[in-house]
């Protein structure tokens, strides 16, 4: 591998605090000086419970590094002219970036993406790896352009979807060192400036976000691991969509299903026979 670049200014734009921390510690080991972490401000989760990492303030973000909270992206651009980056990482953002913002980075703008692209672009990949039955959750580093996921890559990996793992906060302790572990071949690449790897059409899909057409569980016609993976792929969803699920009849009620197993868990949990296998329904809610 070619020398590492140090001591570039970085910009780190991710709302789910864990995730920067994680990305902003790595940087700094890595020498480089993390200038700011910029955050969506969005009124409306105002309204909702905090989220189970507690809020993110000044006091919370890491220290030394600049919290600047963002209403609107076309604060973007002008805001990273100040900052002067030589590159920006984009991790857990859901905004399109403008071509304005992401042309002020000298070495250009990267971003992380939990799917191995071209499969799977979209803002809720780990739900369609899921819903697809993917044996892998992929990781792809890739250039921003002016779309969602569709820049050339820089650098990719995968790691196991396993059986035991039912919400993203089992499966993200893997995900987030395999996804560091990849930033030395994405600085080696940048500081080379090698463009990255063209998607190309091939192999390309788009997964939006969950709906009707799979928001009901039906235990006579589906197997138990299409009934587990359809239960994780709303979990990992995050309640983002036009509506909820899945659904399903237990013991005679209409329950929203939120944790099944393929294996006993000993704890008594119903198990239901299903077209082919059995499945433990450990948590459900009411559907109404």
């Amino acid at each position: 591998m070619a020398e590492q670049p140090h001591g570039w200014r970085v910009v780190v734009i991710a709302n789910v605090m864990p995730i920067a921390e994680a990305l902003i510690a790595q940087l700094e080991e890595m020498g480089h000086d993390v200038v700011a972490w910029m955050m969506q401000r969005r009124p409306r989760l105002r309204e909702l419970p905090p989220p189970p990492w507690g809020e993110t303030t000044d006091k919370t973000a890491p220290q030394g590094v600049n919290l600047i909270w963002v209403r609107d992206k076309a604060d973007l651009a002008p805001l990273l002219r100040g900052l002067e980056p030589d590159v920006l990482f984009c991790w857990g953002f859901s905004w399109k970036i403008p071509q304005e913002a992401l042309d002020v980075p000298r070495y250009g703008a990267v971003n992380q993406h939990p799917g191995l692209l071209p499969r799977h672009r979209g803002p809720i990949p780990l739900s369609w790896a899921l819903r697809e039955g993917d044996p892998v959750f992929g990781i792809t580093w890739h250039r921003m352009d002016a779309d969602f996921d569709t820049g050339p890559i820089l650098a990719q990996s995968s790691v196991p979807i396993l059986d035991g793992e039912t919400t993203m906060f089992e499966t993200g302790p893997r995900m987030v060192p395999a996804a560091l572990a990849l930033l030395p071949q994405v600085f080696e690449r940048l500081a080379a400036g090698d463009p990255g790897d063209p998607q190309g059409t091939e192999g390309a899909t788009w997964g939006g976000m969950l709906g009707e057409d799979y928001a009901t569980i039906d235990w006579s016609t589906q197997t138990a691991r299409e009934i587990h993976n359809q239960v994780r792929a709303w979990t990992y969803s995050f309640g983002m969509g036009p509506v909820p699920g899945p659904f399903a009849e237990l013991d005679g009620k209409r329950v929203k299903v939120t944790r099944t197993l393929l294996t006993d868990p000993g704890d008594g949990s119903p198990a239901i026979e299903t077209a082919e296998g059995t499945i433990w329904v450990l948590e459900t809610e009411p559907a109404d």
